[in-house]
């Protein structure tokens, strides 16, 4: 329903919006270009949205919800279509089990017609609010990309299964359950988790649930209940696609397989693991299309980036990548395996496992079952004429010895190590076994990573910090403060919180890094077996070596995180 021009315009003269020679001049102006006021106001007048639909909702005398800054409720999705949404251009937003009351964002909240459609289609009481019709149609998609429960109710109707108050008893087996609806619940769980970019998906039972969780951009989040009932029914269905052993149900079995959506393919490395009330499933996803991302995109920079270019340059010596799991070590090194992939140059990779397939690398998977482990594959590799190895992980004393012996007969090897910081990894081949003299030789540069996750640049806001934050921010960075910031207020950046990003304020990871280049002083130091915390002095002093904590605090004056990631993932 469109208001007349002049009780809106009366309206915002009183507020003091404008004043009453803009009102006179505005309702022409309406009245010639024949289009609702509001759209009128917010466009030409450049008044803000928020006032004109604000101002509109109270003459309606009606609600007004900012539909861009609202949690969507996914139950709430659950009542009406996307298809039906789209086409009334509605969106429900909330939905209130006492009052049995669906909340429903509109741009016609005085449309009789379609509240008695919705009241009779979904048989609960409507409230409709009044929204902007744009921001309707450009979050239609979005909030029901992000919400996975339609699908999953749909099949669970398909099966007789209640998704509340569904009582335990009577496990069905797989094949009594039907097959149809748990392969549609296993899609839609795996289609969600394709288009949300989460990079790992748990299946766990409870004494009288399923719970779907999704680690997106690093943090773990509950997305969907399931009943208990169907909960085994969906193991076998992802053990049967995974090649496990659908009767063993006491051990813990891994297992692989494609998934295929319409724009994306993706490989699934599955576990399972007997807990108290059944098996649970982990499944990792790592993405087939889209390519490997380059060095500057993953967060290296400046010095990081130069001093990394170079080394990789180097006809032998072994380059470490160190961190914990999920740190990102080995799209790192593929990364820098792409640049390096040419076709005058022979590179091998024996991984555990094969994670990223590149064409024109030849990529050995370790299968300790048929006696191809990391050292058997990488004594074998050195028949095999090449000019570049990577070794997944170096893990015990024979792997140690064997890629140092690589690096000194002429290889360049490239490895993964399980330590908290870059200086320690010198320590950590030592105590598997490796010489301390050879290591000095031998070993290039050890770069210890960790991961953070990037601020929504669709909601990122600046704000000037505290001046208590400001020195602390000065005092981590020392030598490294941007020139513009010694003497000027320091600027960080925050989401706000939006749709797009399920209002977490973050989007999308980056890297932070820390790079410790062996000279001839560290040698020195490697050989009389010093500690870590001194070679890290050494690095310190001899070219200003900049930790993960440095690294992570310039990315936020950059405004790519925050410090509070920074804090919380560097320490």
């Amino acid at each position: 329903m469109n208001l007349s021009p002049r009780p809106f315009l009366q309206e915002l003269t009183r507020q003091n919006i404008i004043d009453q020679n803009q009102a006179d001049r505005y309702e022409i102006e309406i009245l010639d270009k024949k289009i609702p006021p509001e759209e009128f106001l917010i466009k030409y007048a450049e008044i803000p949205k928020i006032i004109v639909l604000k101002t509109k909702a109270k003459l309606l005398n009606t609600d007004y919800i900012d539909i861009t800054n609202t949690t969507i409720d996914p139950q709430a999705l659950n009542f009406i279509s996307q298809h039906l949404a789209k086409q009334y251009h509605v969106l429900p937003y909330f939905f209130n089990f006492k009052s049995d009351t669906l909340y429903v964002a509109t741009a016609d909240p005085l449309d009789l017609n379609a509240l008695e459609f919705f009241e009779a289609k979904t048989g609960k009481r409507i409230l409709f609010a009044l929204t902007y019709e744009e921001d309707i149609i450009n979050m239609i998609d979005i909030a029901y990309s992000k919400s996975i429960t339609p699908e999953v109710k749909s099949a669970l109707q398909n099966l007789g299964v209640l998704t509340k108050g569904q009582s335990t008893e009577g496990q069905n087996d797989y094949q009594d359950i039907g097959e149809a609806p748990i392969t549609k619940i296993v899609n839609t769980i795996l289609e969600f988790a394709v288009k949300n970019r989460a990079s790992d998906v748990h299946i766990e039972p409870f004494e009288n649930k399923s719970r779907v969780r999704y680690r997106i951009d690093g943090m773990l989040a509950e997305k969907l209940i399931l009943p208990i009932s169907i909960h085994e029914s969906l193991v076998s269905r992802i053990k049967i696609l995974s090649s496990m052993k659908i009767d063993e149900k006491r051990a813990p079995q891994d297992g692989r397989f494609t998934f295929k959506t319409d724009k994306e393919e993706v490989d699934l490395r599955v576990s399972s693991l007997p807990i108290v009330y059944g098996e649970k499933i982990v499944m990792r996803l790592l993405k087939k299309s889209g390519g490997l991302p380059s060095l500057t995109e993953l967060g290296l920079q400046g010095a990081h980036l130069k001093d990394i270019q170079e080394l990789i340059k180097s006809p032998y010596g072994i380059i470490l990548v160190t961190g914990p799991t999920g740190s990102g070590k080995s799209t790192t090194l593929y990364s820098i395996l792409s640049i390096l992939n040419k076709i005058n140059v022979n590179i091998v990779t024996l991984e555990d496992p094969v994670e990223y397939q590149v064409p024109g690398i030849n990529q050995v998977q370790v299968n300790p079952q048929a006696g191809l482990t990391f050292a058997s594959g990488l004594r074998s590799f050195l028949r095999q004429d090449p000019n570049i190895i990577l070794v997944g992980e170096i893990r015990d004393k024979e792997t140690t010895q064997l890629a140092i012996q690589a690096a000194l007969t002429g290889h360049l090897v490239f490895a993964t190590l399980h330590t908290n910081d870059a200086a320690t990894s010198i320590p950590r081949l030592i105590d598997l076994g490796g010489e301390p003299f050879l290591i000095g030789s031998v070993l290039l540069a050890s770069l210890a990573q960790r991961i953070v996750r990037r601020i929504c640049a669709n909601c990122k806001t600046w704000f000037v910090p505290p001046e208590d934050v400001q020195a602390s921010i000065k005092e981590v960075l020392g030598n490294f403060i941007p020139s513009d910031y010694k003497k000027s207020a320091i600027r960080l950046a925050k989401g706000a919180g939006c749709q797009l990003c399920d209002h977490t304020g973050y989007l999308g990871r980056i890297g932070i890094y820390e790079l410790l280049k062996i000279t001839q002083s560290i040698n020195r130091l490697i050989l009389k077996l010093d500690t870590a915390d001194n070679i890290q002095k050494q690095a310190i002093s001899e070219y200003n070596f900049m930790t993960r904590k440095q690294d992570g605090y310039l990315k936020a004056l950059q405004g790519l995180t925050t410090i509070e990631e920074a804090l919380r993932v560097a320490e």
